[in-house]
C-alpha cells in the first residue's frame, strides 16, 4: 500500500473516532471535510499542526477543538488567541456557522498562518475573521465584547491570562486547553492572579484538561507586602 493510500486509511479511520466523541451535524462535517482537505494542501508547504500528529488530525486536533462547545454554547463572540492552524477556533466556527449573530474573531501574528485561515474561512463558508496582528495590537483596536476567549497550546497560563486580560470584560469567559503540567502553570499563575478556575479532564487526552476561567483580577502587591486587585477596564 502507498504511503498515502495509507495516510488516507488512517484519517478515515481516525476522523470515525473523532465524530464518535465529539458528533456534529451532516452540515457540520461537510465544512469540516473542507477545511480538513485545505489544512492537508497547505500543510505540504506550511506548518500548520505537527507532521507527527497528521494520521491523527480528526481526533488530535478537530474532536479536541469540539469538545468546546458544550462549555459556553450560547457564546455569539468569541475571540482565539494564537489561531496557528485554526484550532480551535476555525472548527468551533465550522460549527457555529448556522447560527445568527455569531462572530469569531482568529487572532494570528503570522502571515503565512493568517493566509491560511482566510483561506479557510472562505472554503468553508463561517463566520470567522481574521486579524493578521499580534494579540497586543488585536486587544488594542478592538471594539467589541469577547464572550469567549480560547487558546490552545499558545502560552504559560501566567502569560496567557496577560493577553486575555486586554478582552477581558464582565461576563467573559476563558476556555483554555492544557497539557499535563496544568497544575504546575495553575500555582504560578495565582501569584499573580485571583481567578476562580475550574478544570474539565479532557475528552480526547487522558493527560489534558480544559482551564475555565469566570473571574479574573490581576493581584498587584502593595508596599507593605500586602495584595489588592485591579478589576480589568470597561468596554
Amino acid at each position: 500500500m502507498s504511503r498515502s493510500r495509507t495516510l488516507s486509511s488512517q484519517l478515515e479511520a481516525d476522523r470515525a473516532r473523532a465524530l464518535a466523541l465529539t458528533p456534529v451535524s451532516r452540515e457540520t462535517l461537510e465544512r469540516l471535510d473542507r477545511f480538513v482537505a485545505l489544512l492537508l494542501q497547505w500543510q505540504r508547504t506550511t506548518n500548520l499542526i505537527a507532521p507527527s500528529t497528521v494520521p491523527q488530525l480528526w481526533t488530535r486536533h478537530i474532536a479536541d477543538s469540539l469538545q468546546l462547545l458544550d462549555l459556553a454554547p450560547e457564546a455569539r463572540s468569541r475571540v482565539h488567541l494564537g489561531s496557528g492552524g485554526g484550532f480551535p477556533g476555525l472548527v468551533l466556527a465550522c460549527a457555529l456557522a448556522g447560527r445568527p449573530g455569531v462572530a469569531i474573531h482568529l487572532v494570528e501574528s503570522n502571515s503565512k498562518k493568517a493566509a491560511f485561515l482566510r483561506e479557510a474561512a472562505r472554503v468553508t463558508g463561517t463566520p470567522a475573521l481574521v486579524h493578521g496582528m499580534r494579540i497586543e495590537t488585536f486587544a488594542e483596536s478592538f471594539a467589541g465584547r469577547a464572550e469567549v476567549i480560547t487558546a490552545r497550546a499558545l502560552a504559560p497560563l501566567k502569560l496567557l491570562l496577560d493577553q486575555c486580560f486586554g478582552l477581558w470584560t464582565a461576563g467573559t469567559q476563558a476556555l483554555l486547553l492544557k497539557g499535563q503540567d496544568v497544575d504546575a502553570e495553575l500555582t504560578e499563575a495565582s501569584g499573580y492572579w485571583n481567578m476562580q478556575p475550574t478544570l474539565v479532564p479532557s475528552r480526547t487526552d487522558p493527560r489534558g484538561r480544559i482551564v475555565i476561567i469566570r473571574v479574573l483580577q490581576r493581584r498587584a502587591v502593595a508596599q507593605d507586602g500586602t495584595s489588592d486587585s485591579r478589576a480589568p477596564r470597561s468596554r
